[in-house]
């Protein structure tokens, strides 16, 4: 980055979107707050553990995963349902989507 750019917050578009499901899901009453900072430090935790280096590549992977364990505990879907619906999103390349900064209405 250059001092000319500005600062990207999300690598990939995926990244904001994922981040975008979670602050949606805690606002919609589906977890509290305590309960994700839980999730996402457990997997940041296992991932360390599992030799991850944490050089904040691998921060919004982390994120993913523990947003798919976080809604299958609370029965928001289930694995097979992530499986399928992660199938179906990386075969259709018209999911891929700009990153948008600004700010956007999620319902």
């Amino acid at each position: 980055m250059t001092p000319d750019e500005p600062e990207r917050f999300f690598r990939e578009p995926w990244e904001a979107r994922a981040f975008a499901l979670v602050v949606r899901l805690h606002e919609a009453g589906y977890f509290t707050w305590a309960e994700w900072v839980a999730a996402i430090s457990a997997e940041i935790t296992a991932a360390q553990a599992a030799g991850d280096p944490d050089l904040g590549d691998t921060y919004y992977s982390h994120w993913l995963a523990a947003l798919e364990k976080i809604v299958v505990s609370k029965g928001l879907t289930d694995e097979v349902d992530i499986v399928l619906r992660t199938i179906e999103v990386s075969t259709k390349p018209e999911h891929v989507h700009p990153a948008r900064r600004a700010p956007i209405q999620i319902a």
